[in-house]
């Protein structure tokens, strides 16, 4: 249905949040239209989703509230509202949820009010099928990992230079006012190494419930802003052109990052493989002749 697709496309963007049902904790985002809804939620063990129209909530509605009667619109509106909330970690005291799980799926059920009168709500989730997984978490998450390694090799490079700078200005005789600033050089090995000892697995014990902080949230929508993007351009560009030849797919469905590109065509030329920004930055050091300092430090 072309509702359904429509809605899915608007969920892709939509940033995953913690919630908790009891003593269980689960990522969840959903998405609201007058049309209907679709919600996907998971405990990293399993994933499950549910994806309604109209129809089937007004029916529904019926069944849960006979003492109400609202607009099927009016009805997803409110629904929105009771659910925001418990997303942003801010559950209202008026509406509580629960959760049960069953061999074939999970069922949310809530608990709230409207215009004084109870008002019920049941989601009935089912298996998400393994592309939908792979849309909305794997594939982002892999992009992610892409984003924040090209992040890193930039901080790396950043912080030779500044290394570099610094022991220049020493060289040129300036020196620190308040010895308590005095750093030591940036090793990129020992940093690697006390972060896969030390960090690592103060990370990895972290409960499953903080799998995306605020920070994290807002670079998995610039990640899926970028896929559909690009998911709407190959649309035009199919409409356009009409159905292509399948020996003429030939095409990466995902550009690669900068740092690939280098290697990829360093490869391909036959020369020796792309060194990291980092690794760049220390033959410039090696290579570069001491310059004056004009007083910065005076």
């Amino acid at each position: 249905m072309e509702g359904s697709e429509e809605l899915e496309n608007s969920l892709l963007t939509q940033p995953w949040a913690s919630v908790c049902f009891g003593e269980s904790v689960f990522l969840a985002k959903v998405c609201f239209r007058d049309t209907g809804y679709i919600l996907l939620i998971s405990d990293l063990s399993s994933v499950w989703y549910e994806s309604a129209d109209a129809e089937a909530v007004g029916q529904r509605s019926k069944e849960l509230n006979k003492r109400l009667t609202v607009h099927v619109s009016s009805f997803l509106h409110r629904l929105c509202n009771l659910m925001r909330p418990l997303l942003a970690g801010e559950p209202d005291a008026t509406t509580s949820f629960s959760c049960h799980r069953t061999a074939g799926g999970l069922s949310l059920h809530m608990k709230s009010e409207l215009s004084g009168l109870p008002l019920y709500w049941d989601f009935h989730c089912c298996p998400a099928p393994v592309e939908m997984v792979s849309r909305h978490l794997v594939r982002p998450l892999i992009q992610m990992s892409l984003a924040l390694q090209y992040q890193v090799q930039e901080l790396t490079s950043l912080l030779l230079q500044k290394d570099a700078e610094i022991e220049d200005y020493r060289e040129s005789g300036a020196a620190l006012s308040r010895d308590r600033l005095r750093t030591e050089p940036f090793r990129e090995e020992t940093f690697q190494q006390n972060f896969m000892a030390e960090s690592l697995p103060k990370i990895c014990s972290v409960g499953e419930g903080q799998a995306f902080s605020s920070t994290l949230q807002q670079l998995y929508m610039a990640v899926t802003q970028q896929e559909a993007k690009q998911a709407r351009k190959r649309q035009h560009s199919e409409d356009a052109e009409g159905p292509a030849p399948a020996a003429e797919t030939t095409e990466h469905p995902h550009p690669l990052p900068p740092s690939q590109e280098d290697e990829t065509a360093s490869s391909s030329e036959g020369t020796t493989p792309a060194s990291s920004p980092a690794q760049k930055l220390r033959l410039q050091v090696a290579k570069a002749k001491p310059k004056k300092a004009k007083g910065l430090f005076s």
